[in-house]
């Protein structure tokens, strides 16, 4: 499964987008092959199909699974967790919710360097918070 991951991540940032996440599971009697992914912005329909014809063909050729599975292109989903720093990185302008030991926190992620994450919350006062003392990190909709 790590080297059709490390394919995917080329073909799909050759395409313009970042590779979130890849499972291979069984619901119900079916094998689902589903490939999360983003971008700077959001994604839509169209780039769910734009990365599917690519991956299908790719599939084709190195027909990688025994059983029979359905590739399902998706998007990470428009409140995904921020797993690393890169992701971070990628974050910084958006609304995010932040959790740690002592705090809770929804704000914008201004910037990100040194491992601190610079917040500006609703109330527009600005945290600083140190990378390894976030619990949990997520998009968020700015309501």
């Amino acid at each position: 499964m790590e080297k059709l991951i490390i394919k995917f991540k080329s073909i799909i940032e050759e395409l313009g987008y970042y590779l979130y996440d890849v499972t291979y599971e069984k619901e119900n009697n079916d094998y689902i092959l589903r490939v999360m992914i983003e971008n700077d912005s959001f994604i839509d329909i169209d780039d769910c199909v734009k990365v599917s014809r690519v991956i299908s063909e790719e599939l084709d050729v190195i027909d990688p699974f025994e059983d029979a599975y359905f590739l399902e292109v998706t998007s990470a989903g428009a409140e995904h967790e921020l797993r690393t720093s890169d992701e971070i990185r990628r974050s910084i302008g958006k609304f995010v919710h932040i959790e740690t030991l002592e705090q809770k926190l929804d704000g914008t992620i201004l910037s990100f360097k040194d491992n601190i994450i610079e917040l500006k919350t609703k109330n527009k006062r600005t945290h600083n918070i140190n990378y390894i003392d976030v619990s949990f990190i997520r998009l968020a909709i700015n309501i």
